[in-house]
């Protein structure tokens, strides 16, 4: 803990420092928010930080590097104000950034004032009874997970079937984190613990998810997913005509003229331009830094959910980049064995070091350092 402690604190200092010589005005605070505020630290634990910047000089101060002593990948992005007033409307349950941050350095007492009113705004929000338009935001997600699970549904292709899964699981957990007037605290790890907090939500929620992404046969994980949702719909219902809405959600549950692509038919790939440094740079790192590790935990604590949904994040950067550039055909969820998370690991692993590839052909690096002290000298020097 005190080795991990003093390597944070490296980091910190460093952007600090540099933040004073190349955008004296930019940088207003840091925070720490993850693992290292919830407590969840083990070997691997990387640093989330809030890196807060006033104007676009700030962007600088980003860094994505793997530190090899440790094999803990690094992910040091800056957010801006925009982005945080984006989160305070609570349109979405993913703001633990905004609102936990602990923060460790501040440039001036305004700064902090200005976080706290955002703070105060959210909380606001959620102390306020259930509206219409709460409900309705709410809603929203619930469509989505509809939208996933006829992709899942009406899917022949194992992986695409995988891929609509774990998008409807998202949008269902994030439908009723919205429903309750929640956000999620404590990461994808605990992300059960949350749920299982909430007061609207299925009976057993947490173990039909469970059900749908430990089933042994695609056919048996559709037919979890389809439960699933129904009993999700059925909570809604309930809600919704407390509130007296009108809105029928019967209508999300019928099925719709949607045409369902497979293997990325609807994508035009010569429209995809030819990947250079400018469009790659970083995508590695940033995959190791947010999934690798995890995907390891999982393993080793048995965590399949985990597992699963790092899998489906890592899944949608690959498919995010392969429309827009022109890279090779990876398909990671292809090996995803709910029986034996480690090979589930290894898979990510194998699938990790073939997008090295990617970074061979157009003569790009990783950006790697030996220990800590490595990366701060260099991090200053640029």
């Amino acid at each position: 803990m005190t080795r991990l402690e003093e390597r944070n604190q490296k980091i910190i200092d460093a952007i600090i420092t540099k933040a004073k010589r190349v955008c004296p005005e930019s940088l207003a605070l840091i925070g720490v928010y993850g693992s290292f505020l919830t407590g969840d630290i083990y070997l691997k634990s990387d640093l989330d930080l809030l890196i807060l910047i006033n104007d676009d000089s700030g962007w600088q101060l980003g860094s994505t590097f793997i530190q090899e002593d440790e094999m803990v990948g690094h992910d040091l992005y800056c957010t801006n104000w925009e982005s945080l007033k984006d989160d305070a409307q609570y349109n979405h349950p993913n703001i633990s950034k905004l609102m936990d941050s602990r923060i460790v350095y501040c440039a001036d007492k305004k700064y902090l004032e200005r976080l706290e009113n955002l703070r105060e705004s959210v909380k606001e929000k959620l102390a306020a009874p259930l509206t219409a338009q709460d409900y309705d935001k709410s809603l929203k997600y619930l469509e989505e997970a509809y939208h996933y699970m006829r992709i899942a549904k009406h899917s022949a292709n194992k992986a695409k079937v995988l891929e609509g899964i774990g998008a409807a699981i998202y949008y269902l957990e994030n439908a009723v984190a919205m429903l309750n007037k929640r956000f999620f605290r404590l990461g994808v790890k605990r992300a059960y613990e949350e749920l299982n907090g909430m007061e609207k939500k299925p009976d057993m929620f947490c173990d039909l998810i469970e059900k749908v992404i430990s089933a042994p046969t695609v056919d048996e994980a559709k037919e979890g997913l389809i439960f699933l949702i129904k009993e999700t719909t059925e909570i809604f219902v309930k809600e919704g005509l407390r509130l007296g809405k009108t809105v029928c959600v019967q209508d999300i549950l019928e099925e719709k003229n949607e045409t369902i692509f497979e293997d990325n038919e609807s994508q035009n790939y010569d429209d995809r331009k030819a990947a250079t440094v400018y469009a790659l740079e970083g995508t590695y790192e940033e995959m190791f830094s947010n999934w690798r590790n995890k995907m390891y935990l999982a393993a080793e604590t048995g965590n399949s959910h985990l597992a699963f949904m790092s899998l489906i994040s890592f899944n949608a950067m690959l498919t995010e980049i392969s429309n827009e550039w022109r890279i090779g055909d990876y398909n990671p969820l292809s090996g995803y064995n709910p029986a034996d998370l480690y090979a589930t690991a290894q898979a990510f692993d194998n699938t990790l070091k073939e997008y090295l590839e990617e970074y061979r052909k157009i003569g790009l690096e990783i950006n790697c350092y030996s220990n800590i002290d490595a990366f701060v000298c260099d991090y200053l020097q640029s």
